[in-house]
């Protein structure tokens, strides 16, 4: 198998799609296009590309394509075995898979405000009613995955799955912008970052080479 990802800086799905890979077990190949670079008009029009659109993570599965981090975590749990990513229990399913789903078409003003930055550390910011209302309903899923189904682990619902993969990059924006959490949170937050496949990612986020401008700001405000 091969991923194209792009910046491990700023691209958080590209980070769900290499979770889910790492996840999988299954050996695969990682190809990292730097995003918005001066070709980038021509490299999402390649054959890697084209299929997708131009967006990342893509994973070529031999003469097969799938693109969007939550295709990708549908089609290796196909392929491995569905445990690997989801809770075996029905009901903890049902809502992981909700979780997931929401995290994918969700969050919209904590996203835009809050770039994944994985270099920087932001002290003393403010943020938009919008971006804290966005905050508070995640903090709201992870008590709620941790108190019905975390007995199990240190993860959302015990041991790691997707839910923990796709919500990696958010507990990375609450590190860089300096979120306030409640203590189960902060530590949710500390066995994320703690986690190998977290600490290999942001180790080679440091070593890139690539600045994209706009995405060293943010648009909350210092207090």
């Amino acid at each position: 198998m091969k991923l194209i990802i792009g910046n491990k800086a700023y691209s958080s799905w590209s980070m769900r799609g290499w979770l889910a890979c790492k996840q999988s077990g299954l050996s695969f190949e990682e190809l990292i296009t730097p995003l918005f670079g001066e070709d980038w008009d021509d490299v999402r029009l390649s054959e890697n590309f084209a299929p997708s659109g131009g967006k990342v993570p893509i994973l070529w599965d031999g003469e097969t394509v799938v693109w969007d981090s939550m295709a990708i975590v549908d089609w290796l749990a196909d392929k491995t075995h569905r445990d690997r990513f989801w809770p075996k229990d029905e009901t903890a399913r049902g809502m992981a898979r909700s979780m997931t789903a929401e995290m994918h078409s969700s969050f919209m003003a904590l996203r835009r405000q809050c770039p994944m930055n994985t270099r920087k550390i932001y002290e003393g910011l403010t943020f938009s009613d919008d971006v804290n209302a966005d905050a508070a309903r995640i903090i709201e899923l992870w008590a709620q995955a941790r108190a019905r189904f975390g007995s199990g682990g240190p993860f959302l619902f015990g041991t790691y799955g997707a839910a923990d993969i796709m919500y990696a990059p958010i507990v990375s924006r609450f590190q860089t912008y300096g979120f306030r959490l409640p203590g189960f949170a902060t530590s949710y937050m500390q066995t994320i970052l703690d986690h190998e496949w977290t600490m290999q990612w942001m180790e080679a986020a440091q070593e890139e080479p690539w600045v994209i401008e706009r995405l060293e700001k943010t648009e909350a405000s210092e207090s």
